[in-house]
């Protein structure tokens, strides 16, 4: 008899472990992220991995439109005070799907893209080019910084009855987890998982 309960805690062990790794497949990560100097501006180039649970391409498919807003900031330690923020930027992409022509729609910053499945329209969510976060104006050549990054799901957009879903349903809480990496006016500006 203590056999066959032994077995039976070890099966459940072994589907809870399962569970916890699919929960966790779900959300943002961010693969990598660059800053570039074009003139007097600095550009960030990113990829996130971008997976939405089961309910959310529902929700999207169904017709309720999603906004992710990703977030960038460049920061100076300073030991006698709080870091300065030597420079914030926000973007807002916008996934909705088109039933008519069964396609999905991301638009952002005046850029609209089109993609037939979701994985293609995730990933061109996640996508980011040459977007200004500051200018060389804002930083000192002499001083090193560092760069943040991260990427939410922005369920202040959602329609209220979602909103309230939202709170009760953590498949639709999605956000990455900041991301820094140092920053100097004169080295490559590189962060690769």
């Amino acid at each position: 008899m203590s056999q066959r309960i032994k077995q039976f805690i070890f099966c459940c062990l072994v589907a809870l472990s399962f569970v916890s790794v699919t929960a966790r497949a779900e959300g943002i990560k961010i693969k990598s992220a660059e800053i570039e100097r074009s003139d007097n501006e600095w550009l960030l180039n990113a990829a996130f991995k971008i997976e939405l649970a089961p309910g959310l391409e529902e929700a999207v498919q169904k017709g309720v439109v999603l906004y992710f807003q990703t977030e960038f900031e460049l920061t100076r330690g300073r030991w006698y005070w709080f870091e300065e923020k030597a420079a914030v930027a926000q973007r807002q992409t916008r996934l909705s799907y088109q039933p008519l022509t069964q396609q999905y729609r991301i638009a952002s910053d005046g850029f609209t893209f089109t993609a037939k499945t979701m994985p293609e329209a995730l990933q061109a969510v996640g996508s980011i080019g040459g977007w200004h976060v500051f200018d060389s104006s804002q930083v000192d050549q002499g001083k090193s910084y560092s760069a943040g990054l991260r990427m939410t799901l922005d369920l202040s957009k959602l329609p209220k009855p979602f909103q309230v879903n939202a709170l009760n349903n953590r498949d639709w809480n999605v956000s990455s987890d900041w991301v820094r990496f140092p920053f100097s006016f004169n080295s490559p500006n590189i962060f690769a998982r």
